[in-house]
């Protein structure tokens, strides 16, 4: 069965793996939420919903409060405080990246220059070179997901765990270590012990997750001895389909994600299109 493209513009998400996978270190849920929302200005969804980027990215970006309040649906007050102290927090916050591959850790900051403007109500921010590459447009190790799809979780750790399930939602499941979790949680010295590590982090998100999205996901722990060293998440997995599109007349793939819990009268599917 061939179905009819949704025509939606959503602000997207566009990232390199490495990027999705790195330790955020001292970023709060509002910090990160201003940082995605920079990242989707990277790029944009042409007239068919096909994602694109420029040829060469732009490092210079405006965000205001406005804008800010409308996609995490929070007072426009409440915006101004928040993108204010973001501002802060990306000029002074580097994050690590692993190279297993090189055998090497690096240390990258987000942003050169960042600049709250009161009278107006934003921020304007200057991404570092070395943050760049990470943000382009790679085909075989990226991750793409709509900004509103995070948009109304209250965690951190919620919003990464989502991120993470984005790179394998065509597979419906990921095995992670312990320890690589707690560098995507960039939980740091917090939750030593396990049981308040799982407590607050993944046991937590699964949760909020569930409560926002028909996407069945489940953990298993997985021990050596007696100690838990890995967790295997299973959820239900992206559907893809043939779709014909009505703009440019020709039959693509579109990508049909679990539905999010919410009244009826508001519940569409997700459709993410097809790169090519």
């Amino acid at each position: 069965m061939t179905a009819t493209l949704v025509k939606k513009k959503p602000k997207k998400v566009y990232k390199n793996k490495k990027l999705n996978n790195a330790n955020f270190v001292d970023f709060n849920l509002n910090d990160y939420q201003v940082f995605l929302h920079l990242v989707s200005k990277l790029g944009k969804v042409d007239t068919s919903g096909k994602y694109i980027q420029y040829e060469t990215l732009q490092r210079d970006h405006t965000l205001t409060a406005l804008e800010f309040s409308e996609v995490f649906n929070i007072s426009i007050d409440m915006a101004y405080g928040v993108i204010k102290r973001a501002c802060k927090r990306l000029m002074k916050t580097s994050i690590i990246l692993e190279k297993p591959e090189l055998f090497e850790t690096w240390e990258i900051n987000v942003c050169s220059q960042a600049v709250y403007k009161e009278k107006e109500g934003k921020i304007d921010i200057q991404f570092t070179d070395s943050i760049m590459p990470y943000l382009a447009q790679v085909r075989s190790k990226f991750v793409l997901y709509n900004l509103k799809e995070v948009a109304n979780f209250g965690s951190f750790y919620t919003t990464r765990l989502y991120e993470y399930i984005q790179e394998f939602k065509d597979t419906g499941f990921i095995t992670c270590s312990v320890e690589k979790l707690r560098i995507l949680f960039a939980v740091g010295d917090k939750f030593k012990l396990y049981a308040d590590f799982k407590r607050n982090t993944f046991e937590h998100a699964v949760n909020e997750i569930n409560n926002q999205y028909d996407m069945g996901l489940k953990f298993k722990e997985e021990k050596e001895g007696k100690k838990v060293v890995r967790i295997e998440f299973r959820f239900k997995k992206t559907i893809i389909r043939k779709g014909y599109n009505p703009h440019s007349g020709k039959e693509q793939n579109i990508y049909i994600k679990p539905k999010r819990r919410q009244p009826e009268h508001l519940e569409q599917l997700q459709i993410e299109f097809d790169l090519d």
